[in-house]
């Protein structure tokens, strides 16, 4: 079955949310991953994910936040607080054991706001272009002075989509406040686990610097950064998505031959 069209499974939050998911058993340490600002769970990295777990053995989780893909609510109330308590509510009933998370862009963030609530359950963490703080460092910082007014008037900014030209990005003011409360890179990041960032040098939306950054706020000894001459933010591509799997490949496998 094409699990990009297949019939999602859903998990009713107590606050009558509903999360769509899809969800393949196997060995742990199982995989979840977690989608980036305005993506779903049926891009081409989760498939790919989803495919390199099935044929490997281990358990693969992905599913969409409240406002996203096929899961329930507006994305225009949504904040990375909320999307996080989805995350964790995914992580808490859908899966079990040990487990590596893997997210991409905003969802590098979400991954490590979850790991930093639920350490116990973190084997390793696997970041995509993470991006995070990005309300606070690359939306607020560079708004103009025009914007700054047009946030105000309005409650919200329209930016460019560089991906979808006929549609920009709404960026509402709660997202921006409300994402203050969850930065991460101003002290440091009590995660121990083996972490893997991949980042590629000519992101034009999130700057490589931050993987670096990440690499020194983290308390983890175990951190490796891997930066793509040619990359740009998406990191989709055959050879990205091949880079992807032997990145995923090489932790699992860590982590599988280490001592309990």
């Amino acid at each position: 079955m094409d699990e990009s069209v297949s019939t999602p499974s859903i998990l009713t939050r107590d606050n009558g949310a509903s999360i769509a998911y899809h969800r393949t058993s196997g060995k742990n340490p199982g995989v979840v991953f977690m989608t980036g600002f305005k993506s779903d769970m049926t891009g081409g990295k989760a498939l790919a994910l989803a495919d390199f777990c099935r044929i490997r053995g281990n358990a693969f989780l992905r599913f969409d936040y409240q406002g996203h893909g096929q899961s329930s609510g507006d994305f225009n109330d949504g904040t990375i607080g909320e999307w996080v308590s989805d995350a964790i509510d995914a992580l808490d009933q859908l899966t079990d054991g040990p487990q590596v998370l893997v997210g991409s862009s905003m969802g590098g963030w979400i991954m490590l706001l979850v790991a930093r609530a639920r350490p116990q359950r973190i084997a390793g963490l696997l970041g995509l272009a993470s991006a995070p703080d990005f309300t606070e460092d690359l939306i607020l910082a560079e708004l103009s002075d025009a914007q700054v007014a047009e946030l105000n008037a309005t409650d919200c900014v329209l930016l460019p989509n560089d991906y979808d030209d006929a549609e920009p990005y709404r960026i509402n003011k709660k997202l921006l406040e409300e994402g203050g409360n969850q930065l991460l890179l101003r002290e440091p990041l009590k995660l121990n686990c083996p972490i893997r960032l991949i980042h590629g040098i000519n992101d034009a939306d999130v700057p490589w610097t931050t993987s670096m950054r990440i690499m020194e706020t983290v308390t983890s000894a175990d951190v490796e950064v891997t930066l793509v001459k040619t990359g740009e933010h998406r990191l989709s591509e055959d050879h990205d998505l091949e880079r992807l799997r032997q990145t995923l490949g090489a932790l699992l496998d860590q982590l599988e031959n280490s001592p309990s």
